[in-house]
């Protein structure tokens, strides 16, 4: 039961901290003159930043599987991001930049879960 709130708290996290900074880059692109074509690659930092944050402090408490758990966090984050952004765009094609931002999530995920069982609480 530990792991599934370890693993809830982790997409809860990422979401959260996802969009505080889509608001945030939202306002900037208001108030800016930033070029669109910034958008895909800030997009996708702010989501691996998130998923790095997420399961990191998720895997805290766990004394191991830092690894699994950033794997099915990330995972989690991916496939949530995918379906809700297919459905705004009424599209559900997979794109160079979905399987670009699910391996960085990946991968984050996992940096951030070994990150987390080592972290001393």
């Amino acid at each position: 039961m530990d792991k599934l709130k370890s693993i809830m708290k982790g997409i809860i996290i990422s979401y959260i901290i996802t969009i505080v900074f889509i608001v945030l880059f939202s306002l900037i692109l208001v108030k800016t003159n930033i070029k669109e074509q910034y958008i895909n690659t800030v997009v996708i930092i702010i989501s691996s930043v998130s998923i790095l944050i997420g399961t990191s402090i998720s895997t805290i408490k766990l004394n191991k599987h830092g690894i699994i758990n950033g794997i099915i966090i990330s995972s989690m984050y991916m496939i949530i991001l995918y379906v809700f952004s297919s459905i705004l765009n009424q599209s559900f094609l997979i794109s160079i930049n979905t399987i670009i931002m699910f391996i960085v999530g990946i991968i984050l995920g996992i940096l951030g879960g070994i990150i987390g069982v080592n972290i001393k609480s």
